[in-house]
């Protein structure tokens, strides 16, 4: 069974296949998310999610409904023979289980003769935010190990490099909104010429969750996006949004999302020494540079837009260039002290 995912023209995403009855749960769910309010990129990403649980159901000749806690481990090892990451195994089986409470009404969690989870973590304390007992959790959900990985952020000389290919005012203020003001792509795509304020010099975002934050604007950015609204946005644009396309036949229409990923998709193939220079990465080096400034947790993680505190804990950590540096630093202090007289 084909099966691919269309925006629709209202918002929010549906599955399309040859036989309509097949996805009609799948567009059943898709919906109820959308009306609950739930993001465009997070109905999207269930959307895509959906594809990839309806082709591996295909290849064990089963539905949704079908389906036993034990057949999530034969999910996980498909999805190990396509190389998928952890986090994308983890979050399918989101979707699964999800999906298919959605349908049955039951829950599909837990897997006789296996442990549930990794490993177990006991009620413990949290090591990372504070001293307070943990409160004991039963983990039923069937889930793979993630690996721990330290932010590995853009050195100087790379964000130099990406600047010198910029030749549009747009270009410029799109990535330094991620360097300057850590924005995410799909944050970046949904501004506003009135989320601006010029006099004042804030910036109001809507991230994930519809969460809201107020961020100042660098002088430096303030300029570039005052010159972008002066000199390359069109006069005949209609949409509310900030970034448009610039030229050819959707001249004055919102940026897409593959419009932005071009921008640094054709420069990382260009200059390999930007091979690793998504836009992600320049909002990876704002919280690392800010965590290196001496910026506070707390500040951090409203700058960035985290409902989760742990998550902004990832640019505290040092990266291995800042161990790598502070230990050079350190060792030739200490080769100096033990250096044997000639």
């Amino acid at each position: 069974m084909q099966v691919r995912v269309e925006r629709l023209p209202r918002g929010g995403y549906e599955l399309r296949a040859d036989a309509v009855e097949s996805v009609r749960d799948a567009n059943r769910f898709l919906e109820t998310l959308r009306v609950r309010g739930l993001s465009l990129q997070t109905n999207r990403a269930y959307a895509f999610d959906l594809v990839f649980l309806f082709r591996w159901l295909s290849t064990i000749c089963q539905t949704i409904r079908g389906l036993n806690a034990s057949n999530l481990v034969e999910f996980i090892a498909y999805q190990r023979l396509q190389n998928a990451a952890p986090r994308s195994i983890n979050r399918r089986l989101n979707t699964c289980t999800l999906f298919y409470r959605f349908v049955t009404g039951e829950e599909l969690s837990g897997v006789h003769g296996i442990s549930p989870a990794p490993h177990y973590k006991g009620p413990g304390r949290d090591h990372n935010l504070g001293l307070s007992s943990l409160h004991r959790r039963p983990q039923r959900r069937v889930r793979v190990k993630t690996p721990h990985t330290l932010v590995d952020p853009l050195t100087p000389e790379q964000v130099k490099t990406f600047f010198r290919s910029l030749r549009r005012y747009r270009d410029l203020a799109i990535v330094y909104l991620m360097l300057f003001c850590g924005l995410r792509s799909f944050e970046v795509l949904s501004l506003k010429l009135e989320d601006f304020d010029l006099k004042q010099g804030l910036l109001r975002v809507f991230g994930k969750g519809s969460r809201e934050r107020l961020i100042p604007v660098p002088q430096l950015l303030h300029g570039v996006l005052s010159d972008y609204l002066r000199l390359e946005r069109p006069q005949n644009a209609s949409t509310p949004l900030l970034f448009v396309i610039l030229q050819g036949s959707r001249r004055a229409q919102p940026l897409t999302l593959e419009g932005l990923r071009n921008l640094f998709r054709w420069r990382r193939k260009s200059e390999g020494s930007i091979a690793n220079a998504n836009a992600h990465r320049f909002r990876h080096t704002f919280g690392a540079d800010m965590a290196r400034a001496g910026v506070g947790l707390v500040v951090l993680q409203r700058m960035m837009g985290h409902a989760d505190p742990t998550t902004t804990l990832q640019y505290i950590n040092l990266s291995l260039g800042d161990i790598a540096a502070e230990y050079k630093k350190a060792i030739s202090v200490i080769e100096r002290r033990y250096e044997q007289p000639s």
